[in-house]
């Protein structure tokens, strides 16, 4: 009998010991896969969702988030499905950070899947500061900004799928900074060259992330043969589409029209969203429509789109009525779907509120573009995945992952407010 269960344990041990062998090379293998894993195989890809992400918790970015808290913002993006994440520039330590703590996480648990696309940001001549902004000659800084994106793709080539030279840098409404066509395209072109070297990986896919006007999608004085020039140099189109910010400042979609009064409130909030996602669709379908004009066949994904929950402003009471929770997580539903159905990256904007774009204004609603609050509430868009469970045992801050308004959906569709007809409009207007 002992015998028997001596063999029975030997067996039981041999069993567990081939089952961990067998796990350790299932991993080993997904990270030399992973290896290979490249732009043109994520974006698009409806299984590889992404997202604009700060990370940055106070009311400056003086004070950058730390290793083990972007660990942690990793850890809840991923169990949201989010494999793809955008940052902005590599002037501070944020990306790096990122990046690293990206490795670690990777480092613990080879299955740990997060890509990134790396932005450079790029400025005119005397951007920020009180000198007039020369739009004609680009920043002395920016060679050194790109530098430093080179030398982060070619640390993390494993991370680092996508460069975005720029961020809204050729739209004319950015006033304090934009650049014309023609330095993007320097940088572009020089990227692109470093591929050809083999310098940067040649599956590294590079782009600028800007308003759809800028890629032509809108005012005709876009149109220039420098746009032309970098839309050929590019691997990809990424362009930004906002709705929400459209209700103040081109509002026509978003006004209820007159054959809807006798619709609920209920009726006419639905129909509102709805014509913000055409809107969106409209945008894109322009920018395509442009490209296509040229002869010129590139994929276009959305670099950035979101909407606001929270505002003192434009899109408040007294404004458009625009941000609510409910009305920002219809929009991410909306969006979410439109997209992943027709192989549209979307870098939705964005994964956590970040209260330094408006430090002296806190009901500001650049402040609440998030889909998870400071607090580590998630927001109406993201009620269903707490449900779910998908956030069990993560937290934020110390802070575990709850819903706003304690869930109650009645509490929260009290502060949601119609859209305002024409006339109600003009008063405030």
């Amino acid at each position: 009998m002992k015998t028997k269960l001596k063999r029975l344990l030997l067996l039981t041990i041999l069993i567990a010991t081939i089952g961990c062998a067998n796990k350790s090379k299932k991993a080993i293998k997904k990270v030399t896969e992973e290896k290979h894993i490249t732009a043109a195989d994520i974006l698009g890809n409806p299984e590889y969702l992404a997202i604009s992400y700060g990370g940055y918790r106070q009311v400056s970015r003086d004070i950058q988030p730390t290793i083990p808290q972007l660990k942690e913002d990793m850890k809840i993006l991923a169990a949201m499905g989010i494999k793809i994440l955008r940052t902005y520039n590599v002037q501070l330590q944020q990306a790096p950070n990122i990046l690293k703590a990206i490795r670690e996480l990777k480092s613990d648990d080879p299955t740990f899947e997060m890509y990134v696309m790396l932005g450079a940001w790029i400025d005119c001549q005397n951007a920020w500061t009180d000198k007039a902004p020369n739009h004609d000659v680009e920043s002395e800084n920016n060679a050194a900004e790109i530098e430093r994106a080179v030398a982060l793709a070619k640390t993390y080539p494993d991370i680092v799928k996508i460069i975005a030279v720029g961020n809204e840098a050729m739209v004319n409404w950015a006033t304090s900074y934009f650049v014309r066509p023609n330095v993007i395209l320097k940088w572009v072109t020089h990227l692109q060259g470093l591929k050809t070297s083999g310098e940067l990986p040649e599956s590294l896919w590079i782009t600028s992330s800007d308003d759809f006007s800028s890629w032509g999608g809108g005012d005709a004085s876009y149109h220039t043969e420098d746009l032309e020039k970098l839309i050929k140099a590019v691997d990809y189109i990424s362009m930004h589409t906002y709705p929400m910010h459209n209700t103040h400042y081109n509002p026509e979609f978003w006004l209820a029209p007159d054959d809807e009064s006798n619709l609920s409130d209920d009726e006419k909030i639905e129909s509102a969203m709805q014509r913000a996602l055409n809107f969106s669709k409209t945008q894109y379908d322009s920018v395509s429509s442009y490209v296509n004009s040229l002869g010129i066949n590139k994929p276009i994904h959305i670099g950035e789109t979101g909407w606001a929950t929270l505002s003192n402003g434009h899109y408040s009471k007294k404004g458009s009525r625009a941000t609510d929770e409910y009305k920002s997580g219809r929009y991410h539903e909306l969006m979410r779907d439109w997209t992943n159905k027709t192989n549209i990256s979307c870098f939705y904007f964005e994964a956590f509120d970040e209260q330094w774009k408006d430090a002296a204004n806190k009901l500001g609603s650049e402040n609440h573009f998030g889909l998870i609050n400071l607090k580590g509430q998630a927001k109406y868009a993201l009620w269903d995945m707490v449900d779910k469970g998908i956030f069990d045992g993560l937290t934020r801050d110390g802070n575990p992952i709850t819903k706003t308004y304690n869930g109650n959906k009645e509490a929260l569709m009290q502060e949601v407010l119609v859209p305002p007809t024409h006339a109600e409009f003009s008063v405030t207007h």
